[in-house]
């Protein structure tokens, strides 16, 4: 039961960042706004580390039975690390780092929906080509 949560969960990341993707080239102000809308308070940033633990947890859960394990589990790892990392920093210094960095970083839209979209499928092909389990 455990596991077949943590691939719905993954399933549903990918398709986040499919939808992701696909707003960046298609509707890319609504993609504008939605990452402009990160850290804006302490709610959304707590929200976001939440996310961010569940989505390395379901990695670790899901890794050993995905089509490529070490991928899984670094990313994985690596989202609750520095998830960890994140937890130490008030929210207030996260909102004053994305108001400086997702602005200058929006210039590459278009390079951030071809990745999410790359980032969706390869996540959906760890899932749907797994082994059984």
């Amino acid at each position: 039961m455990l596991l077949v949560t943590a691939k719905t969960i993954l399933a549903a990341v990918a398709v986040f960042f499919l939808a992701l993707g696909l707003a960046s080239l298609i509707r890319p102000s609504s993609a504008k706004r939605f990452l402009l809308g990160f850290a804006t308070s302490a709610l959304k940033h707590y929200a976001e580390l939440a996310t961010r633990v569940v989505v390395g947890a379901a990695m670790l859960l899901v890794a050993p039975h995905s089509a490529y394990p070490p991928a899984l589990t670094a990313f994985g790892w690596l989202l609750i690390a520095t998830t960890a990392v994140m937890a130490l920093v008030p929210w207030r210094v996260h909102h004053r780092f994305a108001a400086a960095s997702v602005p200058k970083a929006l210039r590459f839209l278009p390079m951030i929906g071809v990745s999410s979209l790359a980032l969706g499928g390869l996540l959906l092909w760890a899932l749907f080509t797994a082994s059984a389990g």
